[in-house]
Parts: C-alpha cells; sequence; structure tokens
C-alpha cells in the first residue's frame, strides 16, 4: 500500500525502472549472442535480468527489517458468504468468532484484502464477532459490473455488511476504510447509535488524501495536471500495467517503494512482503477508480455529527494520513479517543500490531461494557 496520494507517481516509476531493466538486459545479452557487445556486457545484462526477476530477494534482506515470530500470511475462514448487491456485485464476507460476540465490522484499504486485519483475527477472535469483508473489486470480492468504485458506492457496501450482524457493532476502517466508514456516517446517520455502537477510524483522513498528506502543496499543485491524466492512463491500459506490476514486484522496486511510503523502519520482511504482494494481485483499472473516487472525498462536515464512541488511531511517522488529520478528527469528534501508534508508518496495524489490537480491545470492550449497561438502565 503506497503513500496513497503520490501512489500514481510511484507507481510509474517503479514500473518503468522495472521495464528498463527488462528491456536493456535482455539488448545486452542479444548484442552479445550476434557479437556486437563483449562478454563484460553480457555479464551485465546477465545480472540485470537475474535482478528483474529475482531482486525482491536481495530488497528485502536489505531493507525489509528483521524476521518475525508471526509473519501475516492469507488466511480464509470456513465461515464466509457471498453478498449480491443490487448492482450485481458479489461482495465476499468472513466471519470469525462467538456468533454471540460483541460484533466488529472490519473494512480494509486500498491495494489489499480482509487479510490486511490478519493480527486482529489471530488475537480477537475469541473475544469478538468479527466480520471482515473483501471491498468490491479487490480480493475474493466481483468487480462492479457498472465500474461504481465511488466511496458512495461502498458505504452502501458497508451497511449491507453490517446488516449481518445480529447487535449493534464498531465500524473498523484502515485508510480508504476509514474513508468509507465516514461516508457511510453522512450517507446513514440514523444507523449510529442504533446498528452502529462505535467507529474505529485508523490512518485514515476526513478530506481528499492530497490534502492530508506529506507535501500536500506539491500535491495539490499536481492532481489535477498530472495525478488524474496518470489515473485515467492507468485505466485504459490496465493489462500493461498489471504486467508491469508484476516485474516491479519480482525486481523489488515495488518493495523499496512500500517500505518508504507505508513503513517506519519497525517493518518484518513478511510484513514488507504481505504489504507488497497485495498490489498485484489487484486490478490496476479498480485501484485507479478508487483513487479517483477518493480525491472527491470531504466528510469535515459529518465529524462533529458523530455520536457515538470513536477510537482514532494515528502513527507518528504516517505520510499518507498525517497524524495532524488525525488529530483534527479527534478534536471534532465529540467523546473520541485518539492513540497515537509508535513509532510507525500508515500500515501500523502491521507495524505496531501489539499496540494496535491492545487498543481496539480496549476500545471495544468499553463500548461492549457501556452498552450493557445501558441497556440494564433502560
Amino acid at each position: 500500500m503506497f503513500m496513497l496520494p503520490l501512489a500514481p507517481l510511484v507507481l510509474l516509476l517503479v514500473n518503468l525502472v522495472s521495464v528498463a531493466l527488462l528491456g536493456v538486459g535482455g539488448w545486452l545479452v542479444i548484442g552479445w549472442v550476434y557479437g556486437t557487445l563483449t562478454i563484460g556486457f553480457l555479464i551485465a545484462g546477465i545480472v540485470m535480468l537475474l535482478f528483474t526477476f529475482f531482486g525482491r530477494y536481495l530488497v528485502l534482506l536489505l531493507l525489509g527489517g528483521h524476521s518475525g515470530k508471526d509473519e501475516p500470511k492469507f488466511t480464509e475462514s470456513p465461515e464466509n458468504m457471498r453478498l449480491k448487491r443490487p448492482d450485481g456485485t458479489e461482495l465476499y464476507v468472513e466471519f470469525l468468532g462467538p456468533a454471540d460476540a460483541p460484533p466488529l465490522v472490519l473494512t480494509h484499504g486500498i491495494a489489499t484484502v480482509n487479510s490486511d486485519w490478519y493480527y486482529v483475527k489471530n488475537h480477537l477472535a475469541d473475544r469478538f464477532r468479527l466480520i471482515l469483508w473483501d471491498v468490491r473489486g479487490l480480493g475474493k470480492s466481483s468487480r462492479a459490473p457498472n465500474r461504481d468504485y465511488s466511496l458512495e458506492a461502498m458505504a452502501g457496501d458497508l451497511e449491507a455488511v453490517l446488516g449481518l450482524a445480529t447487535k449493534p457493532a464498531i465500524l473498523v476502517g484502515h485508510s480508504m476504510g476509514g474513508m468509507i466508514t465516514l461516508t457511510f456516517c453522512r450517507l446513514f446517520p440514523q444507523h449510529l447509535g442504533q446498528k452502529v455502537a462505535g467507529l474505529g477510524l485508523v490512518n485514515t483522513t476526513y478530506l481528499n488524501p492530497v490534502n492530508t498528506a506529506t507535501a500536500r502543496g506539491f500535491l495539490r499543485a499536481v492532481q489535477k495536471p498530472l495525478l488524474e491524466p496518470i489515473l485515467y492512463l492507468v485505466v485504459g491500459l490496465s493489462p500493461l500495467v498489471w504486467l508491469m506490476s508484476w516485474l516491479s514486484y519480482l525486481n523489488g522496486t515495488a518493495h523499496i517503494a512500500s517500505r518508504f511510503s507505508s513503513f517506519s523502519g519497525k517493518q518484518t520482511r513478511g510484513q514488507l512482503e504481505f504489504m507488497t504482494v497485495c498490489q498485484p494481485l489487484c486490478s490496476p483499472a479498480v485501484l485507479a477508480r478508487q483513487m479517483l473516487a477518493m480525491f472527491h472525498h470531504d466528510n469535515t462536515q459529518v465529524l462533529p455529527q458523530i455520536n457515538v464512541p470513536t477510537l482514532v488511531v494515528a502513527a507518528n511517522h504516517d505520510r499518507g494520513c498525517i497524524p495532524e488529520a488525525s488529530q483534527f478528527m479527534h478534536n471534532q469528534i465529540s467523546g473520541s479517543q485518539l492513540a497515537v501508534m509508535q513509532p510507525s508508518g500508515h500500515v501500523s496495524i502491521f507495524e505496531q500490531n501489539e499496540q494496535f489490537v491492545i487498543a481496539l480491545a480496549v476500545f471495544a470492550s468499553s463500548v461492549n461494557k457501556n452498552s450493557k449497561s445501558m441497556r440494564v438502565q433502560d
């Protein structure tokens, strides 16, 4: 998951580097075969080709960090279903934990799947009913037949998923998932305090992420003339971009971009590998449309209207959603709690998973306890 506003430029750069490595390496080898180049060029060509297909191992060794005891992996709960939406989209939904436990509905970010919540699954499924889903177009959810990847459409999907909970739930969203959650609050305010017992807004923003990222002045200047045209180009050239994305993953340039845009340096090799491999598994056209949708995100006016307990989670080295944005949300949402994961980048749910799981568990338990107390008083 690259730093959201810079994703188009980062992907373009790493993809061009990947194509250059393959093209130049192949040209050097072919030149030696036809006798126009010396053995030194052949060796250079072979090195470039080897790096093209196996460079990620070297990058992970040099930049990946330490090996963790519990590295994230793609998991699938035996209890799952497909939820059909009116527009024909089918959402993949998983369930973990006791059916009568307090429910948490978890919405992942862009360029990931519900396994984004790997550590939450591992450590909270014994106490809570976890309801996890892949947003439309990603993971095991189908692509939208009408190509609608707006935050409003995905907020409607979230309402449908919420309907699967048997009691008031806490909605937890990371990055784009947090934007979907805030859009849900704007579109379905009647559910707050009824079907929704609380909110968890994790490494996310209330605005177009261009406005709440580092270098936001530069990003605002290039959004219209550069970022948006690149994204439309990605939509049109999706199959080619997809192939280039796999090259970037194999040669490790995608890992380099992910390391410096999503982490603070405390990540494990497995965490870096997991977050990086998710990107080429996703359709570039879907990701581009979701990114374009986020450029229209503005739920500033919603924040003061949120009337349920809210946990705002920030990270001290988050470049995609700066801590000041989380502080603003905390100030605007009455009675909210602010937890700062540190040291951590944008993917604090991985990099500081122990801190995050504890903060979420304490918050969710408190919300559940207060809800029970209110029901007893009633």
